[in-house]
């Protein structure tokens, strides 16, 4: 008994050749502004730049200070 496997007929689309800058820049901006951010509470978000008063913010985000090098203590 020999079974047989379906070929696919339909060929996959293919991509556009170029993105355009314009579609993509927005987006870029918008992760750039977002990774700074991020990296600014996780590093520097603590002792004279700090925007928050207290320690809250330090602790949400102390592991992540050691994962990424930053010393904190």
């Amino acid at each position: 008994m020999a079974q047989t496997v379906a070929q696919p007929t339909a060929t996959p689309s293919a991509l556009p050749a170029k993105l355009p800058l314009k579609a993509i820049a927005p987006w870029a901006v918008f992760f750039g502004v977002l990774m700074l951010v991020l990296l600014y509470f996780v590093g520097a978000e603590q002792g004279a730049t700090s925007v928050f008063s207290g320690t809250d913010v330090h602790e949400w985000v102390h592991d992540a200070r050691h994962l990424l090098g930053f010393p904190c203590h």
